[in-house]
Formats: structure tokens, C-alpha cells, sequence
């Protein structure tokens, strides 16, 4: 993938900025001489971001559900990295894969609160600057999920629907105004915290999820996000959809009684 030069933006406000593709994110954007605000609740990981890029990233520990925080935070940005031109929605999770049936209400309440009230507070509290400025970029992680429906996906599935449609309204919303809207939509990624996450710290069932075949890897994430952010400004991606080859869609389930 060919990365454009002299295009993107200047700094960037990445969430879920602490591992997986938050932290690869962050890497390749700081990498290429961008500033990079590595929001996400784990202060000692975002400290060694920090450590690794110096005054380029700037860490701080944020609870993207804690709408009060989320406001202060954009409130208090420090000159160099007041004006954000660039949000990267990252943070979010999957929790369990029970039926809809067997399912915690808990955990659904959870994704929610992450994937889509998090996400929109974020997305609110940095867009009157872009608008302001003419310029911007608002960038998030979505799912083959949103659109690939499987059993045990319900609500996480619909969280990143819900990601995909807020994202296309906003380029409605904001038409005209400069600020771009772009959704990334990965399938299948090893070596994140993600699945293990999913599974309840089980490992080993995680680790299964993989068994056999390649997956995507958060630097593949990573440059995407960039490659969207670097087009020129008359260019907008509204979404892309990556999965890895040993991916792909089946037909349809059906129950047949005899």
C-alpha cells in the first residue's frame, strides 16, 4: 500500500491507544513525525508509548465512557496538541459469545457503552474544532461484523452496524464543511488482546480462534489507518473492508425439521 506524501494530518487523537491496534496506530502515525494524543485507561503503557517517541506523543489516561472526562480532556489539550485534526475511534471491545438468549446483559451493556456512547462522545467533543477549522479527519474502527451476521455476534455485531451507519451520517452531516469521514471494517486479527478479551482471559480458546490459518495483524490495521488519512484532501474514503484471504463469506444456516 502506497502511503501519499506531503498529505495527512498533523496531530492525531488515537482511543484505545494502550495495545493492539491502538498502539500500532499511534506507532506508525508518530513513526512518520506526526504528533499523536494515545488516549486509553492503562497509564503505564501509555507512558512507554510515550517513552519510545518523546514529545511526540503525548499520553493521557482517559475512560472514553466517562462523558465528563472525555469534555475536560479535549478542554485541556496542551498548545502543541490543541488542535486536532485527526480522530481515530479505536477503542472498543467484543465480550463473550453466548446466544442472545444466554447472554449477559452486563456484557451487552458494556459493548455499548464502549463501541457506540463512547465512541459518539469522542466524535462530538473534537468535531467544532475541525468544522471550525475547515479541516479534519474522523476515522473508526468498525467490524466484518457489522455486516456479516454469525452466531454469538448479536450485540457486538450490532454496535459496529451502528458504527458503520453513524459514520456514513456524519459524512452527511459534515458535507461541505472539509472534516472527512472514513470506517475501516477488519475481519479476523491475531495478536491483539482482543479475542482473549472476548473469551474471558481463556488463552488457549482464544488462541484457537487462529489455529490454522493467517490472520490479519494490527499493523496491517495500522496502515490502513494511515493510507486513508495521507489522500489528498479532496479525497474521502468512506469505508473499506479488510479481511484476511483465508476469510471469506459462506452461504446462509438452515434448520431442517424431518
Amino acid at each position: 500500500m502506497t502511503i501519499p506524501t506531503g498529505n495527512g494530518p498533523t496531530c492525531v487523537f488515537v482511543t484505545g491507544a494502550s495495545s493492539g491496534f491502538g498502539a500500532a496506530i499511534t506507532r506508525q502515525f508518530a513513526t512518520a513525525g506526526i504528533r499523536v494524543i494515545a488516549a486509553a485507561r492503562r497509564a503505564d503503557r501509555l507512558e512507554a508509548l510515550a517513552e519510545e517517541f518523546g514529545d511526540r506523543v503525548l499520553p493521557l489516561v482517559l475512560d472514553i465512557t466517562d462523558t465528563q472526562a472525555v469534555s475536560r480532556a479535549f478542554a485541556d489539550l496542551p498548545p502543541p496538541f490543541a488542535e486536532v485534526d485527526c480522530l481515530v475511534n479505536n477503542a472498543g471491545l467484543a465480550l463473550g459469545f453466548d446466544l442472545a438468549h444466554l447472554a449477559s446483559l452486563d456484557n451487552w451493556d458494556r459493548m455499548l457503552d464502549v463501541n457506540c456512547r463512547g465512541l459518539i462522545h469522542v466524535t462530538r467533543a473534537v468535531l467544532p474544532g475541525m468544522v471550525a477549522r475547515g479541516k479534519g479527519h474522523i476515522v473508526s474502527i468498525g467490524s466484518f461484523a457489522a455486516s456479516i451476521p454469525y452466531p454469538g455476534g448479536n450485540v457486538y455485531g450490532a454496535s459496529k452496524a451502528f458504527v458503520h451507519q453513524f459514520s456514513q451520517n456524519l459524512r452527511s452531516d459534515l458535507h461541505g464543511s472539509g472534516v472527512r469521514v472514513t470506517v475501516i471494517e477488519p475481519g479476523l486479527c491475531g495478536g491483539t488482546e482482543f479475542s482473549e478479551v472476548r473469551c474471558g482471559g481463556d488463552r488457549d480458546k482464544a488462541a484457537a480462534l487462529y489455529s490454522g490459518l493467517q490472520p490479519l495483524t494490527a499493523g496491517d490495521i495500522a496502515e490502513s489507518v494511515r493510507w486513508v488519512t495521507a489522500q489528498p484532501s479532496h479525497v474521502n474514503i468512506n469505508v473499506i473492508e479488510v479481511v484476511p484471504v483465508a476469510q471469506s463469506v459462506v452461504g446462509s444456516q438452515f434448520h431442517r425439521v424431518n
